[in-house]
């Protein structure tokens, strides 16, 4: 009996076949690579041709055949998106599946509510979605592996559309035995000869350099992480200061230890959040709609899992100290 091919193995397919190899597009699309290399498997013994060359500990490329198929699983992957649209112009739903790409340190503030509060107001649209960096989001625009990405504006580039909703302006995280912490404000030259541990992802690191450049300082980089979490737990643990933009509600690193928000001094470029897309691209409804979500839900005022741009640890502490009758 004739075995069916499904979209999801055309899916794994095209992220390997884009990549050039079965690790790097695991690790684009976030699937294992066993999961890919059957799924190749069965398309390869499904059509009865060889799609991949393998090299040996240099990746694979495709067959002659192969990038044949591999034009031809393009257009049937983006036919079938294009059924789901009409189904939701004719019901007048939203359905159908919808590929978000979220920058990794926002993910875990902004995921729940954003996105998956969208599936659930929504029971007809099949999310997935994907984390990484700047970089690698516009990257899964631009292979169509994302319809729409949560990210920064760190750089400009022509192909894509970035539609600002939110400023996040730099500020300073410590421990909470960090000369900082008892500062209500804290200046790039008060940095200087304290370590600082920096956010190191393409295009963040350079906008953190950015603002000691402005001022002509040098920052005293003495540990870096391209993991958030991992930051606030070297910095909860004295190891040094560093800055952020984000605002987790949470005030503390996940080994417990308390880190505190201090004010950064002076007028610095916010980093902006909003969303991104390919340029001249008639999107679904589906992808429309989450956009319009995200306008809503996202502003100056409120951002999904984060705290209230007012909130700094010293003005909190001094009302506190302040309103004790004691």
């Amino acid at each position: 009996m004739l075995s069916r091919i499904t979209q999801r193995q055309l899916e794994y397919f095209i992220a390997c076949g884009e990549a050039g190899s079965i690790v790097k597009a695991s690790e684009q699309i976030h699937v294992s690579s066993p999961s890919i290399s059957a799924a190749i498997s069965h398309i390869e013994s499904e059509l009865g041709v060889q799609l991949f060359i393998r090299h040996h500990a240099q990746g694979i490329s495709l067959t002659v055949i192969g990038q044949r198929v591999l034009q031809e699983a393009k257009l049937i992957v983006e036919q079938t998106r294009n059924l789901y649209s009409l189904a939701s112009d004719s019901l007048n739903t939203i359905r159908g599946p919808l590929r978000v790409g979220c920058f990794a340190s926002l993910a875990p503030m902004i995921t729940a509510e954003l996105v998956y509060g969208f599936a659930r107001a929504f029971p007809g649209v099949k999310i997935t979605q994907i984390e990484g960096d700047h970089e690698e989001l516009l990257e899964g625009l631009r292979r169509s592996q994302l319809d729409i990405a949560l990210t920064y504006d760190l750089n400009d580039v022509e192909d894509v559309d970035f539609l600002p909703l939110a400023d996040l302006p730099p500020h300073i995280i410590v421990g909470e035995q960090h000369p900082f912490a008892e500062l209500s404000a804290v200046s790039i030259s008060d940095t200087e000869d304290f370590p600082m541990v920096l956010l190191d992802l393409p295009y963040s690191r350079e906008y953190f350099i950015s603002l000691f450049m402005n001022e002509s300082v040098r920052p005293n980089i003495m540990m870096r992480s391209s993991q958030l979490e991992v930051v606030r737990s070297m910095v909860a643990n004295g190891l040094g200061y560093s800055i952020a933009n984000v605002r987790p509600k949470v005030n503390r690193s996940q080994d417990g230890k308390r880190i505190v928000r201090v004010r950064l001094a002076g007028n610095h470029r916010p980093m902006r959040l909003g969303y991104a897309m390919l340029k001249d691209v008639n999107q679904p409804r589906v992808v429309e709609a989450f956009a319009h979500r995200c306008r809503t839900f996202i502003s100056n005022q409120y951002i999904p899992g984060m705290s209230a741009p007012s909130f700094y640890d010293p003005h909190i502490i001094d009302t506190v100290k302040l309103s004790d009758p004691a």
